[in-house]
């Protein structure tokens, strides 16, 4: 299942099934809020199928808490002149920090730095609390979509904790769509590339992960219960770098698409 969310200007903000046709992504039919039985109807008009570049998208997550992953890639901690952690590093970010496809990415005067991070996110589809990797991850996860975990570097090095670093509005843009057509966590992984002006600096793949996902739940849920539409980035790999006015951000995920986002 691929899913979009989107804001119509008759109904406000609607979930529509993603198809792809012709290469291209399309929002094929209306579907219920993820949150709500997944046998309801939607309540709205007939939806005319759409490619998703000829639709509002939002993000397609509105999680109760959003959690993530520091320097879960070798090459990003060494770039940042850290030792490989021993065990997950959580920091979160809040709600507020949430942006759609195509939004504006908005430099604060507080900070001298900001970067770009691209990321694999997990979108939580139950309650998980004190997960243990026998159980098996894939019941706990609604899907995985594209995000940027945008930092104040400056910010993230003077203050003792990061809360104020990453959780500038506009500082978590996430999309296009939501997907679990893809299995980031098996020994083939999935790709991620970012690139900033067209010009690429980052790729990996996730089987480089030096915590995998069964780790991840199981570190983060056995003191923080996960609620259904929770929202964990899994961490950056090397190359991130400044943004600057003017800039425009993608990032790619093999089976999810490209979120795209503007710099002011």
């Amino acid at each position: 299942m691929r899913y979009c969310r989107f804001l119509s200007p008759e109904h406000g903000p609607l979930y529509a099934f993603v198809e792809e046709r012709d290469g291209e992504l399309w929002a094929v039919r209306r579907m219920p809020a993820p949150e709500e039985d997944r046998a309801a109807q939607p309540s709205a008009a007939t939806f005319q199928p759409r490619p998703l570049k000829d639709l509002h998208l939002l993000a397609p997550v509105t999680p109760s808490k959003i959690l993530c992953i520091g320097r879960n890639y070798r090459d990003h901690a060494t770039e940042m002149g850290n030792e490989v952690p021993k065990e997950p590093l959580l920091f979160l970010k809040p709600p507020s920090s949430l942006l759609g496809p195509n939004g504006i990415v908005r430099l604060p005067t507080l900070s001298k730095r900001v970067d770009y991070e691209g990321e694999l996110a997990i979108v939580i589809a139950k309650r998980c609390r004190r997960f243990t990797a026998s159980e098996g991850a894939a019941q706990y996860i609604r899907g995985y979509t594209c995000a940027n975990d945008v930092s104040a570097r400056d910010l993230q090095k003077s203050d003792s904790q990061w809360a104020r670093a990453m959780g500038f509005d506009t500082f978590c843009p996430v999309g296009p769509i939501v997907s679990d057509e893809i299995t980031p966590g098996s020994e083939s992984g999935v790709e991620l590339t970012t690139r900033v002006n067209g010009q690429h600096k980052q790729n990996v793949n996730t089987r480089d992960f030096i915590f995998k996902i069964e780790r991840i739940l199981e570190f983060i849920s056995e003191g923080i219960t996960l609620e259904a539409g929770d929202l964990i980035l899994t961490g950056t790999p090397a190359g991130v770098s400044p943004l600057k006015k003017g800039d425009v951000v993608e990032i790619s995920i093999s089976g999810i698409g490209t979120l795209k986002n503007p710099v002011e």
